[in-house]
């Protein structure tokens, strides 16, 4: 486990004390939860960047060709 010394300001850290207390968790797990949420929308954005980029419109016009036509069940309309 590594140890990381970060600089905040003093109003962010009573906020996130005060949220620690309310979620019943170390301010360190609080921490670590926040930054792993963060890389893991940061690793999932990079993700469908490059799905994104290795797409095909012809080939995905060409799929949604084959779907049939048909009115939405009732609980998937708007």
């Amino acid at each position: 486990m590594s140890t990381l010394s970060v600089r905040i300001p003093e109003s962010l850290h009573k906020q996130l004390k005060e949220m620690a207390v309310k979620e019943g968790v170390s301010m360190n797990q609080l921490i670590t939860l926040a930054i792993s949420e963060k890389v893991s929308i940061l690793l999932t954005v990079d993700y469908l960047k490059e799905r994104a980029r290795r797409g095909d419109r012809k080939t995905f016009d060409e799929l949604l060709e084959k779907i049939p036509d048909s009115e939405p069940e009732d609980y998937d309309k708007l």
